[in-house]
């Protein structure tokens, strides 16, 4: 006779957001057939109190996506209780409950929300109040931030940074662990404390130089900004030091602003001000394709964002629309169907691609997902405002002698209006730039008749021998 197995089946699972281990033992537990009531999950270090169990290995399970999502959220949780609640929904879904998180009168499935909702919370406040220093160090110029999460979400936050901050060697440390991005790659690490972390860096005090400036007393209500910024993350955050004088002096501030008499805004010089923002700016391409790539995507789902490529002075610049998809995966730009259509034309023409400057108005592959595969979705005028300024100052740092915008979009983007390109096709000024307008190579590719395309494709090799000789006088 063999010994009775126990009651109980405990399950060990590691320390904070183990995430990868409660999956590989709920798809044992479901596969054993082991109810909610005959489970017992521990954390970290805790005793074996039951003995190490024997389970089969067990399929993938197939879950929801809201129920999926709600798992990878929950986990992340403080609560010593998350994982039995978690195998509990898995078990009533896997039991044909399919439309269970519908049901938020459930008590089970209101108390899970709550626990998702709250990491949510939590993980927005660390993209909002991580605050990095500048440091020193043997290896070069580095970035350290120092927070304390309510839950396990180190892991969870660390790709927002990374997508945010991807051109900079940074390190977040916490009390349950550190992250450092360096060399493409994310590192993680043993616990910290606060004494590592710098105390502060030369741009603090401009950026609490802004903060006064934007402060505005007449919308004071320390109550909405104790919610959403809480008191325990002041001490990370710079521009929190200029608080409390700024409380004590709003009421005097408005008094005083509603004692003046009323008077016509001054009217200001934009130029002045574009001028100041020019002097104010990246004083090399270097630096400013670090802020490029540190920026996040205006809409979601780039890989990255594809600098500019060719020397600084160059004879030609080509300004693009946007990047395609293999752009953005391989981080070039002018590589895809419709930079190789443009490598055939400048070899008709005789101008060597290495001495040209390729880069595109939007930095950024926007795109739509169609299953497997993502489509070129057209970028809007406001997203190419958005970018017109990081592309004025990329000209402004290479210097081209002739800039050549492929299409409407580059047309847009370099004159801030619609220009059509039927009517306007050749040389072209673009404010103090000469230039020259042309279609650009993606449309050759999309015309339907293979004698008009080839037509299309004549012409634009006369375009290049142009814009050679233009470039050349």
């Amino acid at each position: 006779m063999g010994r009775a197995a126990p009651s109980l089946v405990q399950i060990q699972l590691g320390a904070g957001a183990d995430l990868d281990g409660f999956r590989a033992a709920a798809r044992s537990l479901i596969a054993a057939n082991l109810p909610p009531e005959a489970v017992v999950f521990t954390s970290g270090e805790a005793a074996d109190l039951f003995g190490a169990p024997v389970l089969p290995e067990g399929e993938p399970l197939s879950l929801p996506r809201a129920a999926a999502d709600l798992v990878g959220l929950v986990a992340c949780h403080r609560d010593p209780e998350r994982w039995a609640l978690l195998y509990r929904l898995i078990w009533r879904l896997t039991l044909g409950e399919k439309a269970l998180l519908e049901v938020m009168s459930d008590p089970l499935v209101h108390r899970l929300a709550m626990m998702g909702k709250a990491i949510r919370r939590d993980l927005h406040k660390m993209h909002a109040f991580v605050r990095f220093r500048r440091v020193e160090t043997a290896e070069g110029e580095r970035y350290i931030a120092w927070f304390e999460p309510d839950n396990h979400i180190l892991a969870a936050a660390a790709p927002f940074f990374r997508n945010r901050f991807g051109a900079l060697d940074w390190t977040i440390l916490t009390p349950e662990g550190r992250v450092r991005w360096t060399g493409g790659a994310l590192h993680y690490g043993p616990p910290a404390t606060r004494d590592e972390a710098p105390e502060g860096d030369g741009f603090e005090a401009g950026w609490r130089d802004y903060y006064e400036s934007t402060f505005n007393p007449a919308r004071l209500n320390t109550t909405a900004m104790r919610a959403e910024m809480p008191k325990k993350y002041w001490r990370n955050m710079p521009e929190t030091a200029a608080i409390p004088a700024l409380v004590r002096a709003a009421t005097a501030r408005v008094g005083d602003m509603m004692e003046r008499e009323p008077a016509l805004p001054v009217k200001r010089n934009p130029d002045r001000a574009v001028a100041a923002m020019q002097a104010a700016g990246p004083r090399s391409l270097e630096q400013l394709n670090r802020i490029i790539s540190a920026s996040e995507p205006l809409v979601p789902g780039a890989t990255r964002a594809v600098l500019g490529e060719g020397p600084v002075g160059a004879a030609i610049a080509f300004v693009g629309e946007q990047p395609g998809d293999q752009e953005d995966l391989e981080g070039r730009p002018f590589i895809g169907p419709a930079g190789q259509l443009l490598d055939r034309a400048l070899a008709e023409a005789g101008i060597d691609r290495a001495s040209v400057y390729l880069t595109n108005a939007v930095k950024h592959f926007k795109f739509v997902r169609r299953g497997t595969r993502r489509i070129h979705d057209s970028p809007t005028a406001g997203e190419v405002k958005h970018y017109r300024w990081w592309l004025e100052r990329e000209l402004d740092l290479v210097r081209p002698g002739l800039v050549v915008a492929p299409g409407a979009t580059a047309a847009l983007a370099l004159t801030g209006t619609a220009i059509p390109i039927g009517r306007n096709r050749g040389p072209f000024r673009f404010g103090e730039r000469p230039g020259f307008l042309t279609v650009h190579p993606s449309s050759l590719l999309r015309h339907p008749d293979p004698e008009a395309r080839e037509e299309g494709f004549a012409a634009y090799c006369e375009d290049m021998r142009r814009i050679r000789d233009l470039a050349a006088a």
